[in-house]
């Protein structure tokens, strides 16, 4: 008696012929593609300008904080949409689990704030700090 229905069977085919067609193509990339070396194509290249000096530089980075920051609400708010658009069939529960949600949300931000990665305008210990790197990185 066969126990094991056919979707199975037709999901391990599948998963089997992506990966050996994943493997081959891995190996056709590998054995076709250049492997030759050189001093000149070893040498890194940014947008066309050769580098120069030291890539080490401590460089504050709020623009970075702020697309972390956006990407984390913006999911968190395609959750709360969900729920507004749903928030008949969920009732009380709901409104108690989709509040709770919003706290916590709240004291992130509220956790953020306190930390000052929300702080975008100029501070002594920030400018010394940069400034303080700057030396260092160029002895």
């Amino acid at each position: 008696m066969n126990t094991i229905p056919t979707v199975f069977y037709q999901l391990a085919a599948y998963t089997i012929a992506a990966t050996v067609l994943i493997g081959v193509l891995l190996v056709a990339a590998r054995w076709l593609g250049g492997s030759r070396h050189s001093a000149e194509k070893d040498l890194p290249y940014e947008s066309g300008v050769i580098p120069s000096g030291s890539a080490r530089l401590a460089w504050p980075v709020p623009f970075y904080l702020v697309a972390i920051f956006f990407i984390v609400f913006d999911v968190e708010s395609a959750f709360i949409f969900l729920w507004a658009v749903a928030h008949d069939l969920l009732g009380l529960a709901g409104l108690i689990h989709i509040t709770v949600f919003i706290v916590v949300l709240l004291a992130g931000l509220a956790w953020l704030w306190r930390k000052g990665a929300l702080d975008w305008g100029p501070s002594q210990e920030r400018n010394a700090d940069f400034s303080q790197s700057l030396r260092k990185s160029s002895e």
